[in-house]
């Protein structure tokens, strides 16, 4: 059999860093052993600033502990059954966390509406203590897990960690309002507050996996200004059948077909290509077809693959 097209494939390698799980499950333990502190507060207290709190850090000690089992997939190297490998297992890692905190928002609106309309007295200055208390408990889990928020995972990790330290300070401030003014609606109100801010996030996040899961072209790379830079290099005619997707988070993958004014000078026009695509865009991951005017090229036969034994 005699192949019709020409492929070039540069699959480059790519350092897919993701902090070391070690500081997932560090970040875990901490979550999770002030939600169950927090979340004792808050019941004994009365303050839904404290319970959505709480609420909201049982919820990310699952989507910790889902970040810190996708970021242990995500290192496992390609097979032959999954050819671009695991890092994929992080967006979706990344969608159900972004789904939890959505739920967690929608609970927590809910019960703040219910607070409006008929607050209950709340001990302010125990509020307070407990709050301050967590409050530095996300801000060491923040500092542990942003050295390495580099990927979507990790980012919708962190995304719950700050969303944490948010209701921290919002209880923080609940408390002393009350312990001042006796004012009792300020619990509620700020937490409508922070449900808003965490909200804006989560479906920046929500957009950016399920960008990723359709294997649409990334938000920050422009299809059409692509394929005129490439078409604008010497030696290229036009530029046709152009893709751009994501197998992984921040890593992008491209393939295209390629007219050429003369396949001699194919070679130099390839590394002219990915120079422009590494240097531009930062992609790397490249497949590139090249065609002449006249149509595509046949060329030597493509070896033949082994046939597997019949089963029996």
């Amino acid at each position: 059999m005699s192949a019709a097209h020409k492929h070039h494939h540069d699959h480059a390698t790519h350092q897919h860093r993701t902090p070391p799980v070690r500081s997932l499950y560090v970040v875990l333990a901490l979550t999770l052993g002030f939600a169950i502190v927090e979340a004792a507060g808050g019941l004994w207290s009365g303050s839904l600033a404290l319970l959505g709190d709480a609420g909201h850090m049982f919820s990310d000690s699952v989507a910790l502990a889902l970040a810190a089992f996708a970021s242990w997939v995500a290192r496992r190297p390609p097979s032959a059954r999954h050819t671009y490998g695991f890092a994929r297992a992080e967006v979706l890692a990344a969608l159900v966390n972004s789904l939890l905190l959505l739920a967690v928002v929608i609970g927590i609106v809910v019960e703040a509406i219910t607070r409006l309309q008929s607050p209950r007295p709340i001990p302010g200055m125990a509020v307070m203590a407990i709050a301050a208390i967590g409050l530095a408990v996300n801000i060491l889990a923040l500092l542990i897990l942003s050295r390495g928020a580099e990927d979507i995972n990790t980012r919708g990790a962190l995304l719950h960690v700050f969303g944490d330290l948010l209701g921290s300070v919002a209880a923080l401030m609940a408390g002393a309002v009350i312990y001042f003014t006796g004012w009792m609606p300020i619990d509620a109100l700020l937490s409508l507050l922070i449900c808003a801010l965490i909200l804006f996030s989560t479906l920046r996040l929500l957009r950016e996996a399920l960008q990723v899961l359709m294997e649409a072209v990334p938000l920050n790379i422009e299809l059409n200004d692509v394929g005129q830079s490439l078409a604008a290099v010497p030696g290229v005619v036009s530029v046709h059948d152009l893709h751009i997707w994501t197998p992984a988070s921040g890593a992008p993958a491209l393939s295209a077909h390629v007219v050429v004014e003369a396949l001699v000078d194919w070679m130099k026009t390839l590394a002219a290509l990915r120079a422009l695509l590494s240097a531009r865009y930062g992609i790397e991951h490249v497949t590139l077809q090249p065609e002449t005017r006249e149509g595509i090229v046949s060329v030597a036969p493509l070896a033949r693959m082994p046939r597997r034994a019949p089963r029996r």
